[in-house]
């Protein structure tokens, strides 16, 4: 099918004309500037999916996952990974978490004038490290040099692509009532990580990123089950804007228990004291996954046995009602909505 001429673009945003921080943010302020600027631009059935990664049909059977990102991070290097790793594992997971088998990325650089070569060694040789390790290969690049001051010092792209087995639909409009939600690991690690490292919590703490590939813990979840109906790295915006995302595209209600969601006792100190909520801080090494109830337990079994899913747990369950929703049963009994992010909690996380 050819391009068609459609309703003109962009439509106008309220109360923003110009881009804030907050709409890099993941959370309300990116989805009204997606919504209202890049899909009425760009419209296609693809786009339209709302998932990490587009699932393409080739023909004759076959299908692939495409997805791209970018990454600002600042510091480049922080407790736990850097710009390179988390290019990596950023990109193979938004492919993996269609169910795709990560096969191949690209990467991009955008180099500030008067960095030193031995730092960009150091990130390109993470790169390949990451790789390595999520057994996927960089087959294309492309570098642009900017005047210093332009960038801090390293931006990168990445695309990544995978092969979708037949029969396999994995995605956020497939969440059904009576599903369980079941989590990998503790949460906001990677955006107070990120935080430590720029020497602005005001005090020391030991916690490292999470970022790490998660294809073959998804390898391992499919494995084991393949009533696996919506997987999803709450990355951008945490885990709570992740499942508002999930509850709008299904037009479900998702419901947590606040008992239930690992938090690191560092991390919660952090948060205590800088008045963030750990629900909505970035997390790089982390999956949320919606599965069919019966079979829940095979697959937190099965995530408990990787490296990156040893501390899977149940954390809630998916209701018919009110559509769209994300509820969370509190410590003391009762039960309070949670919204999406609303403005930037952690600039340039990622």
């Amino acid at each position: 099918m050819g391009i068609t001429e459609g309703p003109a673009c962009p439509l106008p945003m309220p109360h923003h004309d110009r881009i804030i921080l907050g709409h890099g943010s993941g959370g309300k302020l990116t989805q009204e500037l997606v919504s209202r600027l890049f899909y009425p631009c760009f419209d296609n059935p693809a786009l339209r999916q709302g998932d990490d990664s587009a699932v393409l049909n080739l023909g004759a059977g076959e299908r692939i996952a495409l997805s791209t990102d970018a990454h600002v991070v600042w510091p480049l290097f922080f407790p736990g990974g850097d710009i390179g790793r988390l290019a990596v594992c950023g990109t193979v997971n938004d492919v993996a978490m269609s169910g795709a088998e990560v096969r191949y990325l690209s990467a991009g650089f955008i180099l500030e004038e008067g960095l030193e070569v031995s730092i960009l060694a150091r990130i390109v040789d993470s790169m390949r490290l990451a790789a390595e390790e999520a057994g996927v290969y960089i087959v294309a690049g492309d570098t642009k040099v900017v005047q210093r001051g332009k960038a801090d010092g390293v931006y990168i792209t990445a695309a990544g692509v995978g092969l979708l087995p037949a029969g396999r639909q994995i995605g956020g409009a497939q969440a059904q009532p009576g599903d369980v939600v079941l989590l990998s690991g503790s949460l906001g690690d990677h955006g107070i990580a990120v935080l430590a490292a720029r020497g602005e919590l005001g005090f020391e703490t030991a916690v490292s990123s999470d970022v790490a590939p998660l294809n073959h813990l998804v390898a391992a979840m499919l494995q084991a089950s393949p009533n696996i109906h919506v997987l999803r790295d709450p990355t951008r915006g945490g885990l709570g804007t992740t499942l508002n995302e999930i509850a709008g595209q299904s037009r479900v209600c998702i419901q947590i228990d606040e008992n239930a969601l690992p938090v690191r006792p560092e991390v919660a100190a952090a948060c205590e004291m800088l008045g963030f909520d750990p629900l909505y801080i970035a997390n790089e090494g982390k999956l949320v996954a919606i599965v069919a109830p019966q079979d829940a337990e095979r697959i937190l079994q099965a995530m408990r046995r990787t490296r990156y899913g040893e501390e899977a747990l149940r954390i809630g369950e998916v209701l018919p009602a009110p559509s769209g929703r994300v509820l969370m049963r509190t410590r003391i009994g009762g039960t309070r909505l949670v919204d999406r992010l609303s403005g930037e909690l952690l600039p340039r996380i990622c």
